[in-house]
C-alpha cells in the first residue's frame, strides 16, 4: 500500500513538473536571450481567454462583447494563440484584435493595432467585455460541483439519519463549520441562518483553490489569486455584516459607552475606518497568499531554464515540491481563515448589550 501511495505521489509531481517544463520550454528564447521569468509566471497566473493545455493544443472560451453595433460573439480559437495584437477577427463589420488577453476593437479604417511609446494601442478601444474566461469558466464549475456534493450528499442520509457515500466526507467537515466557526462566533441563538453562506463560502473558496493547484488538469485557473474575486467575497461579507448589525452595535462604534467624550471622538473615527478595513483585509490575505505560492514555485522552476545546470535543477525542484506540499495545506487554512472572519464580523454585528 505504502509503495503504491509513493508511485502515484511520484507520478503527480511528474505530471506537475513536465507541465510547467513543457510551458516553459514554449516561453523560452534563443540561447542568446534571457529566460523570460516574469512572461512565464504571468502566463500562468493571469486571467486568458483559452485554457492552455499543452503545445499547441488549447480549449477556447467563448468571447461575448458588447459594442456600438450590438452584441458580437466568437470563440477566442480564431485568434489562433496570438496576443499580440496581430490577428484581427472580423465580426459585423468590426475588427477585434487580443493584446495580452484584452479585447481591442480597432477604429474605423484602421487596418492593424498602433502603439504609442509606452506600448499602449492608440488606434483601438476596448468594447464592454463580458466573455466567459478561465476565472469565470472555473467559478462556473465549482459552482456546478458543489451543487452535485450537496446533493448527493442529502440524498446519501438514510431512515436512520446515517450519511453513506460522499455524505461520510461532508458530513465531518459541516459539523466542523457550525461546531467550531458558527456557533462560537455567532451563538446559538443566530448561527443557523448564516450556515448555508458560510458553507458556501467555505467549499467555494477550497474548491477553487484546488483547481489552481492542478495545472495540468485542463480547466486550472487562478481564480483565488483574482483581486476582483477575493473582492467581490469580501464584500459580500462586508453587506451581509452591515445589515445584521444591531443598534449596540453602531453604539459600540460611534459612541462607546463608559468612556470619557474626548476619548469618544478620538477613537469613533478609528472605529469606523476599521469597519472598512475588515473586508480589505479579507480580500488582500486570501490574494497574496494564494497569488504568493504560485508565484514562488514557478520561480523556483525557473531556475531551471535560467541557471541551465542539473544541480540548480535539483534543488529547485526540491524546494518546489516542499512549496507544493505547505500549499495543499495553505489552499484549506485560507478556505478556513475568511469563512472564520465572515463568522467573526456577523457575531460582533449581531452582539447584544451586556
Amino acid at each position: 500500500m505504502q509503495i503504491n501511495t509513493f508511485r502515484t505521489l511520484l507520478l503527480s509531481l511528474t505530471l506537475l513538473f513536465s507541465f510547467v517544463g513543457i510551458s516553459a520550454t514554449e516561453n523560452e528564447p534563443q540561447e542568446n536571450q534571457k529566460f523570460d521569468t516574469k512572461g512565464l509566471i504571468f502566463h500562468h497566473i493571469k486571467d486568458s481567454h483559452v485554457f492552455h493545455v499543452a503545445g499547441d493544443f488549447s480549449i477556447p472560451l467563448p468571447i461575448i462583447l458588447w459594442t456600438n453595433n450590438g452584441l458580437v460573439t466568437f470563440m477566442s480559437g480564431e485568434f489562433h494563440h496570438d496576443i499580440n495584437g496581430k490577428t484581427i477577427v472580423e465580426r459585423k463589420g468590426l475588427k477585434f484584435v487580443n493584446f495580452h488577453e484584452k479585447i481591442y476593437q480597432l477604429n474605423p479604417g484602421a487596418s492593424s493595432v498602433e502603439f504609442n511609446s509606452e506600448h499602449h494601442p492608440i488606434n483601438a478601444d476596448k468594447p464592454l467585455d463580458i466573455s466567459i474566461t478561465k476565472n469565470v469558466f472555473s467559478m462556473f464549475l465549482s459552482v456546478i460541483l458543489m451543487m452535485l456534493l450537496f446533493i448527493t450528499a442529502a440524498r446519501s442520509y438514510n431512515s436512520s439519519n446515517i450519511p453513506t457515500g460522499i455524505g461520510k466526507f461532508l458530513e465531518p467537515i459541516i459539523v466542523f463549520i457550525r461546531d467550531e466557526v458558527a456557533i462560537p462566533n455567532i451563538g446559538e441563538h443566530y448561527y443557523k441562518r448564516y450556515m448555508p453562506y458560510l458553507l458556501t463560502l467555505f467549499f467555494f473558496i477550497w474548491l477553487n483553490n484546488i483547481f489552481g493547484l492542478i495545472p495540468f488538469f485542463p480547466f486550472s485557473s487562478n481564480l483565488s489569486g483574482n483581486i476582483a474575486f477575493t473582492m467581490t467575497l469580501a464584500i459580500v461579507t462586508f453587506i451581509i455584516t452591515i445589515f445584521s448589525s444591531k443598534k449596540y452595535y453602531w453604539k459600540h462604534m460611534l459612541w462607546m459607552p463608559g468612556l470619557p467624550i474626548p476619548m469618544k471622538l478620538f477613537l469613533a473615527p478609528i472605529e469606523i475606518i476599521g469597519m472598512f478595513v475588515k473586508p480589505i483585509a479579507l480580500m488582500i490575505r486570501l490574494f497574496a497568499n494564494i497569488t504568493a505560492g504560485h508565484v514562488i514555485i514557478l520561480s523556483l522552476v525557473s531556475l531551471v531554464f535560467i541557471f541551465k545546470s542539473e544541480v540548480v535543477g535539483i534543488g529547485s525542484v526540491i524546494f518546489a515540491v516542499f512549496i507544493s506540499v505547505i500549499e495543499v495545506l495553505v489552499v484549506a487554512i485560507q478556505a478556513y481563515i475568511f469563512t472564520l472572519l465572515s463568522a467573526l464580523y456577523f457575531g460582533q454585528a449581531l452582539e447584544e448589550e451586556h
